[in-house]
């Protein structure tokens, strides 16, 4: 299959040219980098083109990179029935830089671009529809990006006691193990006794 992907990766680095910031083979999957300038440009290619066909949008995501300039990657799965391929479409995109939606392309990319911006703060240009979807009404910050603080926040449940919302702080809980040291998940406590050894007359 890597083959296959390589030839269509020229075929697609030919055709689009400057479109396109790099095609790569890895892991056994053809991916695709472009800028959001670029992104409908590709996207329609990829859909329409003969020798693609990318006609189903599986899943659109988000990558976080605090440290990197682009600090985000926006994700883009692309699955071809008539040929059974599938391509990922990467694009960097600034905090404060917006991406193109391609709810015109793919009406489900609605869903997929509201959580994007839900958890990553990342806005889509053109979604018709851009508000919070996993997040509660009100609540602020981005839960998914590297530096969201993990405490002071308040979370949200039905009491079935008082039969109402209730909002209360955020309570990290971790149960604690106990730790016998003859288990193999400890590793070896003593250089010359390996776990299991313990069993043995």
């Amino acid at each position: 299959m890597s083959t296959v992907y390589r030839e269509l990766g020229d075929f697609i680095a030919a055709a689009l040219g400057p479109s396109i910031d790099t095609v790569d083979v890895k892991l056994g999957e053809l991916m695709v980098t472009c800028a959001p300038r670029n992104l409908i440009k590709v996207m329609k290619f990829l859909r329409n083109d003969s020798n693609c066909r990318f006609e189903m949008l599986l899943d659109i995501c988000g990558v976080d990179y605090p440290d990197r300039e682009q600090r985000f990657d926006v994700v883009y799965h692309l699955l071809s029935l008539k040929h059974n391929y599938r391509i990922r479409v990467k694009v960097p995109a600034n905090e404060d830089e917006s991406v193109p939606s391609v709810v015109d392309l793919w009406p489900t990319a609605g869903w997929f671009e509201r959580e994007a911006y839900d958890l990553y703060g990342v806005f889509f240009e053109g979604n018709p529809d851009l508000r919070r979807i996993l997040t509660d009404y009100g609540f602020e910050g981005h839960p998914f990006r590297k530096d969201f603080p993990l405490t002071g926040y308040v979370e949200v449940r039905y009491d079935v006691r008082q039969k109402r919302v209730i909002y209360e702080p955020v309570k990290l809980r971790q149960e604690f193990r106990t730790f016998d040291f003859e288990s193999p998940w400890e590793g070896m406590l003593h250089p010359r006794r390996l776990p299991g050894d313990e069993k043995a007359p």
